[in-house]
């Protein structure tokens, strides 16, 4: 695989940081996506939630198609960079300026403004494939250590929780100063600044960050071949399922979460930023202790048993009266803990099931490979949004309005409880069908070691026979 000597030991805290602030710049515009768009198009552009809906979902056909593409493109790229650092440096300001596009809000006719949506937010998921599919196929390829993946990916979704951080305690409070009354203008200006801060976050991730694991063989095949390949793999399959039960929850909380901490606990601008806040400080907790319950424990135990404590929490804050904005906040604390712990654990499981396929296969498609999860992240974002938006219609949620009826509050109770708490119960199944435990990717990792140190071998032998000038042998 190409490997060094520094593959098998640790890396730098450093890079570590690095490698998690490129998705924190990725998430500086796309959790402002996933809190505060469908509310933005509802609530500040006036477009119905089914209309949101179905620009949400019409999006994932696309990306069918623009994802596995994008792999392929990301696997095949040679600079002096690597294949997929260099997505990191020139896609981020076309990124951020398409974003700031998409919270933009033209006057004009209510079919204009549907229009502007769609290609606004189609640009902008176009873009975000073509940075983050090379950022996510990047984890894959910091080290082959899967013990130090874990520990990547946590630092990862720590530093996802910073840029959480900072959108959910300043977005709403800097959409109102610098609105002053025109939230429009609020969110253009400060979605922004958010992307500025991004640009550098992208920066220091392209600085710090190197690529290590190689593939065995050239990638050359085909992206038909490629997807044959990984279709063939069963823990892929597995982990497709796993990525988008686990993105399909988490979105449909984070989507509901402005509307039940608007219209069920009744809070301000403010309190709705303490309480998003208040869940983000828990997601970062869980993500920073997982690697520590890992060391103690193996990834899929722990997953397992972090995913089956989240379904508990959904269920029992669905019994929390609208009424005990502390104790939700508590129980929503929670939630986030459970969900972060596992978080890091199911991105490892990706690469994982990459080894497992080059392992069986003797074929690494790191592109490819990432970009089918992150289609199934973004289908879980899709389903989640569509679904959102199709159940506030039907409970007849009314954008704007001083008051929402008894059905729709009921929507969105079940929208941030008990139907998360249904996928996370599936999202626990996937999980324990995956099984690959860390006993035998310890064999596969060895194995893989040594055949790269074979063909190495090889190639040294076959080098020096066919060496211009060298001696041959006799012939009698």
């Amino acid at each position: 695989m190409g490997e060094t000597s520094m593959q098998k030991g640790s890396i730098s805290i450093v890079e570590k940081i690095g490698f998690g602030m490129g998705d924190a710049g990725n998430n500086m515009t796309f959790a402002a996506v996933v809190m505060y768009l469908s509310y933005f198009y509802t609530d500040v552009y006036g477009i119905s939630p089914a209309v949101v809906g179905t620009i949400f979902l019409s999006m994932r056909f696309v990306d069918a198609i623009t994802d596995p593409i994008m792999g392929a493109i990301a696997d095949r790229t040679r600079s002096r960079w690597g294949r997929f650092r260099p997505w990191l440096l020139f896609i981020p300001v076309p990124l951020a300026i398409a974003c700031v596009m998409m919270f933009t809000t033209p006057e004009g006719s209510q079919t204009y403004k549907i229009l502007y949506a769609f290609v606004t937010y189609a640009v902008m998921s176009l873009l975000y494939t073509a940075v983050n599919i090379p950022y996510c196929a990047l984890g894959g390829v910091v080290t082959s250590d899967h013990r130090e993946r874990v520990s990547c990916q946590s630092w990862r979704f720590v530093l996802v929780g910073v840029a959480y951080l900072i959108l959910n305690s300043t977005l709403m409070p800097l959409v109102e100063w610098f609105g002053q009354g025109d939230q429009a203008r609020g969110f253009q200006i400060t979605m922004g600044l958010m992307c500025v801060i991004a640009l550098f976050m992208f920066g220091f991730c392209f600085a710090t960050v190197r690529e290590r694991v190689q593939p065995v063989e050239n990638t050359s095949n085909g992206l038909l071949k490629d997807l044959k390949t990984l279709a063939a793999n069963p823990k892929w399959r597995q982990v497709l399922s796993i990525t988008f039960l686990q993105a399909f929850q988490f979105f449909l909380r984070q989507g509901a979460a402005i509307y039940y901490a608007t219209w069920v606990l009744g809070l301000g601008a403010a309190g709705i930023s303490m309480f998003v806040t208040s869940g983000v400080v828990g997601g970062m907790a869980g993500t920073a202790i997982s690697p520590l319950l890992t060391r103690r424990s193996t990834k899929l135990r722990v997953f397992i048993a972090s995913s089956l404590a989240l379904v508990a929490a959904c269920v029992a804050l669905y019994f929390v009266p609208g009424e005990q904005v502390v104790m939700a906040a508590v129980v929503v604390i929670l939630i986030n803990i459970f969900h972060g712990i596992g978080t890091p654990i199911a991105w490892a499981f990706m690469a994982d099931a990459e080894d497992y396929g080059e392992w069986k296969s003797g074929y690494r498609n790191t592109g490819v490979s990432f970009a089918g999860n992150l289609f199934f992240l973004k289908l879980g974002l899709a389903a989640a949004g569509g679904l959102v938006g199709f159940l506030l219609s039907l409970g007849g949620y009314v954008g704007g309005a001083d008051a929402q009826s008894e059905t729709a509050l009921t929507m969105i109770v079940l929208l941030f409880t008990l139907i998360p708490a249904l996928v996370s119960a599936l999202m626990t199944l996937a999980g324990w069908r995956f099984g690959l435990d860390d006993v035998e990717m310890d064999r596969i990792r060895v194995d893989l070691e040594a055949r790269a140190g074979d063909r190495s071998g090889r190639r040294r032998t076959s080098s020096k026979k066919h060496r211009p000038g060298a001696a041959q042998p006799a012939v009698s």
